[in-house]
C-alpha cells in the first residue's frame, strides 16, 4: 500500500474508474449477447449506443467500435433486419423539443461616413483686365 497521501488518493481513483470501466463493458456484452440472441432493429441499436458511449469514453479505439458496428450490421442484413428502421426505443418515446426560431441577424453595411461639408469657399472678384 502507498504511503503519500497522493498516491493513496490516486488507488482510491483508480479502483472507482476500474468499477465504472467494468461496468460499461458488461453492459456492452450483455447488448451483444441480446443482438445475437434475437437480432432486431432494437437490439442493434442499443449495440450501436453501447459502443458509442464506449468510444466517447475512451474504453475502445475509434477503428475498434468501426469494426464491430460494421460486423454487427453485417450480422442483421443477413438475419434479414432492416438497418433504416434501426432506432431505439428509448429515444422515440421521448417528445421532441420544440426550437426557437432562429434569429435571422442581417448584417448592415456600415454607413459610409462623409467628410465634413467644407464650408464655400468666397470666390474672389475677377481681376479687372488692364489694357497697355
Amino acid at each position: 500500500m502507498p504511503i503519500i497521501k497522493s498516491a493513496i488518493k490516486r488507488v482510491k481513483q483508480a479502483e472507482v474508474a476500474r468499477q465504472r470501466n467494468v461496468a460499461a463493458k458488461r453492459a456492452l456484452k450483455l447488448a451483444v449477447k441480446a443482438f445475437e440472441t434475437k437480432p432486431s432493429a432494437e437490439t442493434l441499436a442499443a449495440v450501436s449506443s453501447e459502443l458509442d458511449k464506449m468510444l466517447k469514453k475512451n474504453l475502445l479505439p475509434k477503428n475498434t467500435v468501426a469494426r464491430r458496428k460494421s460486423a454487427l450490421s453485417a450480422k442483421a442484413k443477413a438475419a434479414g433486419v432492416k438497418l433504416s428502421a434501426a432506432k431505439p426505443k428509448a429515444t422515440a418515446a421521448k417528445p421532441a423539443a420544440k426550437k426557437a426560431p432562429a434569429k435571422t441577424a442581417v448584417a448592415k453595411k456600415p454607413a459610409a461616413k462623409k467628410a465634413p461639408a467644407k464650408a464655400a469657399a468666397a470666390k474672389k472678384p475677377a481681376a479687372k483686365k488692364t489694357t497697355k
